[in-house]
């Protein structure tokens, strides 16, 4: 997206507050097939194990390794400035944005516990997000800020984040986090005390309070500007849940910084807490993603009911073909989908809470100890286990992850559907891939080519899961919209939808859009086949989609989809 972190920055070495030195890093060691699997730790034996499945050691996927070229690949959106052109391609790393631990007030694991399972898990990186709330503000940023760099010396081949999960003002959560460096601590700290919507007392939906959200984002650009952080980034969290995130809202944090360096990216395409549908007795008997609300005094009156609750996992707002995420694609500007754990408790885990302590004068709980049996009344799951979010860097850094997932190279997935991802729009001699822009002449021929590496080998849950179908979505650009809670997009729809006939190796599928003669774009998603249902806009624009999951019988890992962020072309 053009904002110059295109050179390498490496995992370096970390001081003063997790500061870490600016050094081209290799390859993290299950990557680099010059390392023998014998030398490996269990952690990188498992991630390479994954790597292997995907197709993307060796010979790799779509012919091109780990690395998945991008050569001519136009701007990121539609409306930025011209990022620069990468003749070796991008290293695809999975990670996850949202994750708590001790210094949460609902949390209980220790940093080490949550990278470790990550990095088990098969993440090359992970932000840790404790909640906003006055207790963090005073205490828990400072405190938990050497568990952090504890844990990236311990995992070094693991991209460790320090964020938290900002309250909204006005509105719902959201992750934020910056590239590490001295200033990390003392920008977060300032950032909650100013902006945090329970800290300020401005949770209600007011102008007001919408406007302070703005001006937290201006702040943490600000930040950047001054050069006291590297970067920033925010994606809201599980946006549609309680129905108070408004889709002008939204638009005025996509649009509180510069598209240059946009720090509001996205939204969480899909929630964590996704083992709360698990059914009773043997499960929490909860809805997916916790979304069981109901509407209130700060919900916006648009949104239909069905809004609070998932569908096949995902959000009401990025499930919906045509619907929320669809009409801010058709604006041509950037906005991307995410997955993450929000990993609290987990599912069938054995630990509880130490004894003693106190939250409100630590900062902190104590260490968790073994509580003798299972909790089955949880509803997450580890950072990695069950939702994984996949981004192109063009190397193995923090500001090349920042970098990607500023630019949409983003594909998500559920239960390990499946294992890698190319996307290809091609027409004119050039291409582009997930998050940019491909600008071709009108007129002009255009290609979408997807290599699909499936399963190949056991998820989580035991099983192997089967990719069943893969669906297009194609929609036009129409430019910004008058109505800044406009939350449809009429011309966005499945176009294509392609059986997948083969349980192992990879599929490659094609979709011809024609000669393209105005701006569009096209996206992906995939599914299982254990449940579908027709869209919410109808069979005409999604005959087959994700059906809205039952409150207290959801089981996640039988109804898995993976999605993909857009690719426009963009005709003169």
């Amino acid at each position: 997206m053009g904002h110059g972190h295109h050179h390498q920055h490496g995992h370096g070495h970390t001081h003063g507050h997790g500061q870490a030195d600016e050094v081209t890093a290799p390859l993290p060691a299950a990557f680099d097939t010059a390392v023998p699997d014998e030398a490996l730790t269990p952690e990188q034996a498992s991630r390479r194990s994954l790597l292997r499945r995907a197709g993307l050691l060796g010979a790799g996927l779509a012919a091109s390794g780990v690395l998945t070229g991008a050569a001519g690949a136009a701007p990121a959106y539609a409306n930025g400035p011209s990022s620069s052109r990468r003749s070796k391609g991008f290293l695809w790393l999975a990670g996850d944005h949202h994750i708590h631990t001790q210094y949460s007030s609902d949390g209980k694991y220790r940093v080490v516990d949550q990278v470790r399972q990550g990095a088990r898990h098969g993440l090359d990186w992970m932000v840790i997000t404790d909640h906003g709330s006055e207790a963090h503000a005073k205490i828990g940023v400072e405190k938990v800020n050497p568990d952090i760099v504890a844990a990236r010396d311990a995992y070094e081949d693991t991209l460790v984040f320090q964020g938290l999960e900002w309250n909204i003002p006005a509105a719902e959560h959201g992750t934020v986090f910056v590239h590490p460096g001295r200033n990390e601590v003392s920008v977060l700290k300032q950032f909650e005390t100013d902006y945090d919507g329970s800290v300020q007392n401005a949770s209600d939906s007011t102008p007001a309070n919408e406007a302070l959200a703005v001006a937290g984002l201006a702040f943490l650009g600000e930040q950047v500007k001054r050069r006291k952080v590297k970067d920033a980034l925010m994606l809201a969290n599980h946006p549609a849940r309680r129905g108070v995130d408004s889709p002008h809202e939204i638009r005025a944090w996509r649009d509180a910084t510069s598209a240059g360096h946009q720090i509001a990216v996205g939204f969480e395409g899909a929630p964590g807490h996704q083992a709360a549908g698990l059914p009773a007795p043997n499960g929490p008997g909860r809805a997916r993603g916790i979304y069981d609300n109901s509407p209130s005094a700060n919900s916006f009156a648009g949104f239909p009911l069905e809004s609070y609750r998932t569908w096949g996992g995902f959000d009401w707002m990025a499930a919906t073909v045509g619907g929320l995420w669809d009409s801010l694609l058709a604006e041509g500007k950037p906005w991307w989908i995410t997955a993450n754990s929000d990993s609290h408790q987990v599912y069938a885990d054995t630990a509880v809470r130490g004894p003693g302590g106190d939250f409100t004068t630590d900062g902190r709980y104590p260490d968790p100890v073994y509580g003798g049996q299972i909790d089955i009344s949880q509803g997450d799951y580890w950072p990695g286990q069950y939702s994984r979010t996949h981004v192109g860097a063009d190397g193995f850094s923090y500001a090349a992850v920042m970098d990607g997932i500023r630019a949409g190279r983003v594909w998500v997935d559920h239960g390990g559907l499946v294992s890698g991802l190319d996307a290809r729009l091609s027409g004119g001699g050039r291409w582009a891939t997930l998050g940019g822009a491909l600008h071709v002449r009108k007129g002009t021929k255009v290609t979408l080519t997807v290599d699909i590496a499936l399963a190949g080998g056991a998820n989580w849950a035991g099983f192997v899961p089967k990719l069943a179908r893969v669906d297009v979505v194609r929609g036009e650009v129409t430019g910004p919209v008058k109505d800044q809670d406009t939350f449809t997009a009429p011309s966005a729809k499945v176009v294509k939808s392609y059986e997948v006939d083969k349980a192992t190796g990879t599929v490659r599928i094609s979709y011809d859009l024609g000669r393209v003669d105005h701006p569009q774009y096209v996206r992906l998603r995939g599914t299982d086949g254990n449940r579908s249902a027709v869209g919410a806009r109808g069979a005409a624009v999604d005959p087959a989609g994700p059906a809205i999951d039952v409150v207290g019988s959801a089981d996640p890992w039988l109804d898995l989809w993976f999605y993909s962020n857009p690719v426009w072309v963009l005709p003169s």
